[in-house]
């Protein structure tokens, strides 16, 4: 999927829900997707925030036409305080996180992200500190092992760590498609399905950006800055994140659950976008206090 072609995922739910907010915080702006819908659906103003200087980058030129009604902000989503305080925001009336890696990193093969196109082994959202050739050269056995299985959700996953030591023992792993070939040797041949490494890319790449614990600081940062009948809407992808955002909703009492199931998107969707599959998106609206 090309920067042209990109198509935010859910955007019409989340434009019913956030659409005449006047200041929305959209905390994963990626290429600017929901960004672009909401301020043409007449929201006065988004504070669009990424860690990745490139995401920003592009995201800004598209939505240059919007002036000042645009502010883009390089930051991790973790930093809700200091994003509003430098910004000098005082409450505002939504928050929007699209979770998980974006289409960006996944067509930039440099980037590391892809276990079907070669490239070096990165996977960093910000393009600073551990990579995942750290991750995947450095890990002990028993931590490389721990991370798969908890954050890719493998049961292959102490075969696949075993594997990979094995084979950083002959050389250093230094390109995605060497990772994603090893994994594939170490788990029983599926046909059909997923790719065998899809599981092992996403664990590595949430150890290297912290991605869960990134969540569980920024959602109750978020909560503090919604002005009562607020909303927070969060698209996630997978079921580690969802967890924490279903828990979290549950019980946070000043937020008032608008979603009792995660919207799905629908068959037309996911035929136009494949990486809409698997998206949960859930919302909450702040109570007055």
């Amino acid at each position: 999927m090309g920067r042209e072609r990109h198509e935010p995922v859910l955007v019409q739910e989340v434009v019913r829900l956030l659409g005449q907010a006047e200041t929305v915080l959209d905390l994963t702006l990626g290429l600017g997707g929901h960004a672009w819908a909401l301020l043409d659906a007449g929201v006065r103003r988004v504070v669009g925030v990424d860690r990745d200087r490139d995401a920003l980058s592009a995201a800004s030129e598209r939505l240059a036409p919007y002036g000042e009604r645009f502010l883009a902000v390089q930051a991790r989503f973790s930093e809700v305080d200091r994003i509003a305080r430098d910004a000098r925001i005082r409450a505002v009336n939504g928050a929007l996180f699209d979770l998980g890696v974006s289409s960006l990193h996944l067509d930039q093969s440099e980037r590391g992200f892809s276990y079907r196109s070669e490239g070096p082994l990165d996977m960093r959202m910000s393009q600073e500190g551990t990579t995942a050739r750290d991750v995947v050269n450095t890990y002990p056995e028993e931590e490389l092992a721990r991370v798969i299985r908890d954050y890719g959700e493998e049961r292959f996953a102490r075969r696949i760590a075993g594997a990979i030591v094995r084979a950083r023992g002959r050389k250093s792993l230094e390109t995605t498609t060497e990772l994603a070939a090893i994994v594939a040797s170490a788990v029983p041949k599926r046909r059909g399905g997923a790719h065998p490494a899809r599981r092992t890319f996403q664990a590595i790449r949430i150890e290297v950006n912290r991605e869960l614990e990134e969540l569980a600081v920024s959602l109750p940062q978020t909560v503090e800055l919604l002005a009562p009948g607020g909303r927070l809407i969060v698209i996630s992808y997978h079921s580690l994140e969802d967890r924490i955002v279903k828990r979290f909703v549950a019980g946070e009492p000043r937020l008032r659950s608008l979603t009792k199931k995660p919207v799905r998107p629908g068959t037309a969707e996911m035929a136009r976008n494949p990486r809409a599959r698997g998206a949960k998106l859930r919302a909450a609206e702040r109570e007055a206090a």
